[in-house]
């Protein structure tokens, strides 16, 4: 029989409907290939076996009564541990959260679970998002399937890393300066970020609240259509919400002519600084779109160079205030000073704070509380945010002269595991592609486009959109994925070495 892990989500949603298997078969062999492997990998920080094996044979019994069903019922799907879950602890990867189990879902949630999808557990991340690689868990790093010796990508490692291993067919992940679509890119996958207000941040943990997108991870872009299409949508418990229709994303997956396409290739976002192997298959990427009709044209974004620089402002002084709320006083962790009979409640925060926040997290929140402190708000924050503005104008000019814009999605292939721990800046550079995007809210998509010759590892392309144009992301993506995988023999995946046949590091 074929492996059903090794389908895409739509054929499994096919052959869930033609009768070919049930959900609690395909969901069980997911469970089993999770039990096996997640040790080696960690990319499930909790796994809901009863509860996806419950939903499973629920999906299974309405569809042999004649219920009439979503399209996508009875297909597995993974979380990334920063969206609250009903019965399920949510962590955001921090020791501040750990064993906190929500009163209620977010809306996200709510929407996989109306769909009718087994939730198959929460998924590792860097702690409250922050971090490239998903080495900043407070319970430890993810590893990439293609290599165990190398990082999955961040902060939503853990997704990325669970679909290209098939522990799921499908996860959901969250992109506040690129966390889906750099984590794609470093492991052969598809990571979409919606335009900003597009899918609900309702009950999902906040990093930077004006940064932060809740997306779809998959192994083809059919497949992060569909479960794009389950979970975007207006939602009035988000003051943020697009109160609009759904862009017509899996319509625009089926395209294959891009005749008459304008395709802008940034200038700014490529070139010096960039892996030798990542701008080789990023220009064959090119040229394929060129055989697709597309017609290509370099543009400039001039206030790009300044992105990551405005960007380690927002979102710091963001965190600040977010992060406030862990006061050890409501909920999460609590400890007490060492030595102090009678502690101040000042005293408790502090040593719960201090012993519930990892390294990378502490920095952020010292950041980002002094560039908002008395004397210096608008001289950092206040000056970030008009940087901002003539990003979101750069991107108005460069989509007057072309329908997409493209680029690498990383600068380089997945790092070895350690090698960037003891230096934050260039942990930060990994996301100098894709912060623009969240800076001005315009929807991105990662999908990859081949291996670099120096290491074999992939490379993800990065597709990019006006806002509320989601549905351009999916036909340029899907026609040159189709072009991609007829010259490949398959899917990019199909290159990479089995876990199981790998030595686990030690």
């Amino acid at each position: 029989m074929t492996d059903l892990t090794r389908l895409t989500a739509a054929r499994m949603a096919e052959g869930l409907a033609a009768g070919d298997f049930t959900s609690e078969a395909l969901t069980q062999a997911h469970l089993d290939r999770i039990e096996r492997l997640n040790p080696v990998l960690n990319a499930y920080l909790q796994v809901d076996t009863e509860g996806a094996l419950a939903t499973a044979r629920a999906v299974d019994a309405a569809r042999a009564a004649g219920e009439s069903l979503p399209r996508l019922a009875g297909v597995p799907v993974a979380v990334k541990d920063i969206a609250c879950t009903v019965g399920i602890p949510t962590t955001a990867g921090s020791r501040m959260l750990e064993g906190w189990v929500p009163p209620y879902d977010a809306t996200i949630v709510t929407r996989l679970k109306e769909a009718r999808m087994p939730i198959l557990g929460k998924t590792n991340m860097d702690e409250f998002a922050m971090g490239s690689s998903t080495e900043h868990s407070a319970y430890g790093p993810t590893r990439n399937p293609w290599d165990l010796e190398r990082i999955p990508g961040g902060s939503g490692g853990g997704s990325s890393a669970a679909v290209a291993a098939y522990l799921a067919p499908l996860a959901i992940g969250s992109d506040t300066g690129g966390s889906i679509r750099q984590p794609a890119a470093v492991t052969g996958t598809v990571g979409t970020k919606p335009t900003y207000g597009g899918v609900s941040r309702y009950g999902v943990i906040a990093l930077a609240s004006s940064l932060d997108q809740i997306g779809p991870c998959a192994r083809t872009v059919a497949d992060a259509a569909l479960l794009h299409e389950v979970v975007a949508g207006h939602d009035p418990m988000d003051s943020t919400s697009i109160d609009a229709p759904v862009p017509p994303v899996l319509e625009a997956s089926a395209t294959r002519d891009l005749t008459g396409l304008r395709v802008g290739v940034v200038r700014e976002i490529s070139g010096e600084g960039f892996q030798a192997g990542v701008l080789a298959r990023f220009e064959e990427a090119v040229e394929e779109l060129k055989a697709l009709g597309a017609e290509v044209v370099e543009v400039s974004c001039p206030h790009f160079r300044y992105a990551m620089a405005a960007y380690y402002l927002i979102l710091p002084s963001e965190a600040s205030s977010n992060l406030a709320r862990y006061d050890a006083m409501r909920y999460g962790l609590r400890v007490g000073p060492d030595g102090v009979d009678s502690p101040s409640a000042e005293q408790v925060m502090g040593a719960s704070r201090d012993a519930g926040f990892g390294d990378e997290v502490k920095r952020r929140i010292i950041l980002g509380t002094y560039a908002l402190s008395s004397g210096y708000y608008d001289a950092y924050y206040g000056q970030a945010q008009k940087v901002r503005t003539l990003i979101a104008r750069d991107f108005e000019a460069a989509f007057s002269q072309a329908d997409v814009l493209v680029s690498p999605t990383a600068p380089t292939t997945a790092f070895r595991i350690g090698d960037q721990t003891e230096d934050p800046m260039t942990m930060y550079l990994n996301d100098i592609a894709t912060i623009p995007a969240n800076l001005a809210g315009v929807p991105g998509l990662s999908l990859p486009v081949g291996v670099a010759d120096e290491d074999g590892l992939p490379v993800g392309l990065q597709v990019l959109a006006p806002a509320t144009e989601d549905q351009r992301l999916y036909a340029v993506a899907a026609a040159l994925e189709e072009r991609l995988h007829t010259a490949w023999g398959g899917p990019v995946l199909d290159r990479a070495p089995t876990v199981e046949s790998q030595e686990v590091p030690a």
